[in-house]
C-alpha cells in the first residue's frame, strides 16, 4: 500500500483516455424499456380518407381514361359528338386529347385497376393535367357495389 500512496504525492500524473460507456448503455436500456412498456398504450394512429361522394355538378361530355393493371390506357368519350374508344399510349394523351375541341374545358375521368400502382395513377393525372385539361377526377365505385 505504500507505494501506491508514495507514487500518488510525488508521481506524475496520467490522463486515461478512454471513455467509459457504461453509464450511456445503462441510460439506453433504461429507455428502451420505458419504450417498450409505453408503445403497446398508446392508440393506433387513425388517418382520415375522403369518402367519394359526387361532384356538385357532374360534366355531360367527358372522356374517360382507363388504366388497366398491367398498364394499358384505353380511351373512352362518353356524350361527345366525336365517339372514340380505342388503345393508346402515354405519348398519344395529349394529342387525343386536344382533338376532341378546347382542352381546358373537357372533363376527364380515369378509371384505374386496384392492382395498379397509386404513383402510376398519379402520373397519368399529371399527364392529363399537363395537356391541359380543365376537370380531372377518379372514377371509383360507390359504397353499395
Amino acid at each position: 500500500m505504500s507505494s501506491v500512496s508514495s507514487s500518488r504525492r510525488g508521481g506524475r500524473r496520467r490522463f486515461v483516455s478512454e471513455i467509459n460507456v457504461v453509464p450511456y448503455i445503462d441510460v439506453m436500456l433504461v429507455l428502451l424499456v420505458i419504450f417498450m412498456v409505453t408503445a403497446p398504450l398508446q392508440p393506433p394512429g387513425q388517418i382520415e380518407v375522403p369518402g367519394a361522394g359526387q361532384s356538385s355538378s357532374p360534366p355531360d361530355a367527358l372522356v374517360e381514361i382507363r388504366l388497366g393493371a398491367g398498364g394499358e390506357l384505353r380511351m373512352v368519350t362518353r356524350n361527345m359528338p366525336q365517339q372514340f374508344d380505342r388503345t393508346v399510349g402515354e405519348r398519344d394523351i395529349a394529342p387525343t386529347l386536344r382533338s376532341f375541341g378546347e382542352p381546358g374545358t373537357l372533363a376527364v375521368l380515369i378509371a384505374a385497376d386496384q392492382k395498379v400502382p397509386y404513383g402510376d395513377v398519379v402520373k397519368l393525372m399529371d399527364q392529363v393535367r399537363a395537356a391541359g385539361a380543365g376537370r380531372v377526377g377518379l372514377m371509383v365505385r360507390g359504397k353499395d357495389s
